[in-house]
């Protein structure tokens, strides 16, 4: 690139807020050299899809979190109406899949091996493999207005790197409807599922959002560090054991040709 040519604009932003300024009314004074990670998914025009370059910039963006002493929790959030619409379907068409299905596993394994907690803020859609970032965050918090499908069924697909997560998350009724039908449900329906941690009203998200953060801000480093641990031995064992398999599922659905002329045509509808 030449250096006359203006950097892309960040798919991933990355700010941070002073422990102090979640601090809910009445409790002691929060820890001055404690901070919050709010890391924002912001690629609206293309409803925050999960582009390799998007994987690329979120994993740098938590890996960077994690590094810093200061930051107790990190708050995943996303710009525009949608959350995140899952994989990038044009980049799937174009050319093999096997490079983004190792790049979901990645971000996955990612969120579930910090030493930092991270809780996502929903606040609109979600599709198929924003579903499994969602899952791998350790609390999530939905607007009850927020949808969720896991849509590959679909496509002639199946929600393969992402029930690497899911199936350590959701109840096992909720998992088998779910990835079955491809049916759109609302975050009350996620929240019963075990899919989300909690719903609430779009006017109640930013604030239940403030108040887990809030309480995470103030935890032991070594703590939270420990009991990421034990809370997630189990599910990054399996990533771990079936990463290379659930990959080569992902990349042969995706280039079979009953996935290849439903994804056109779905991409041709939303054109």
């Amino acid at each position: 690139m030449s250096s006359d040519t203006p950097a892309p604009e960040p798919l991933v932003r990355v700010s941070h807020r002073p422990a102090a300024e979640l601090a809910p009314e009445g409790q002691h004074r929060m820890p001055d050299d404690v901070r919050l990670a709010v890391v924002t998914l912001d690629s609206p025009h293309n409803r925050n899809a999960l582009s390799r370059r998007l994987v690329a910039e979120l994993l740098t963006a938590l890996d960077e979190a994690d590094r810093d002493p200061s930051v107790r929790a990190v708050l995943l959030r996303a710009t525009g109406k949608v959350f995140c619409s899952g994989a990038d379907l044009s980049e799937a068409v174009e050319g093999g899949m096997e490079q983004g299905a190792r790049g979901m596993v990645d971000m996955q394994r990612a969120v579930l091996a910090m030493e930092t907690p991270v809780v996502a803020a929903v606040q609109g859609p979600v599709r198929a493999g924003g579903i499994g970032l969602v899952g791998a965050c350790d609390v999530a918090i939905a607007s009850r207005a927020a949808t969720f499908a896991l849509t590959e069924v679909r496509l002639g697909l199946a929600p393969a790197v992402i029930s690497l997560v899911l199936l350590h998350r959701m109840t096992p009724r909720g998992a088998q409807r779910t990835f079955l039908d491809g049916e759109v449900f609302d975050g009350d329906a996620a929240a019963a599922y075990g899919l989300v941690t909690e719903s609430v009203g779009a006017d109640e998200l930013d604030a239940a959002a403030d108040r887990v953060c809030a309480a995470l801000l103030v935890g032991s480093a070594q703590g939270q560090r420990e009991t990421k641990l034990l809370l997630n031995r189990e599910v990054l064992a399996d990533l771990d054991a079936r990463r290379e398999e659930v990959a080569a599922t992902s990349a042969r659905l995706f280039g079979s040709e009953e996935a290849r002329e439903a994804m056109g045509a779905f991409l041709r509808r939303k054109g």
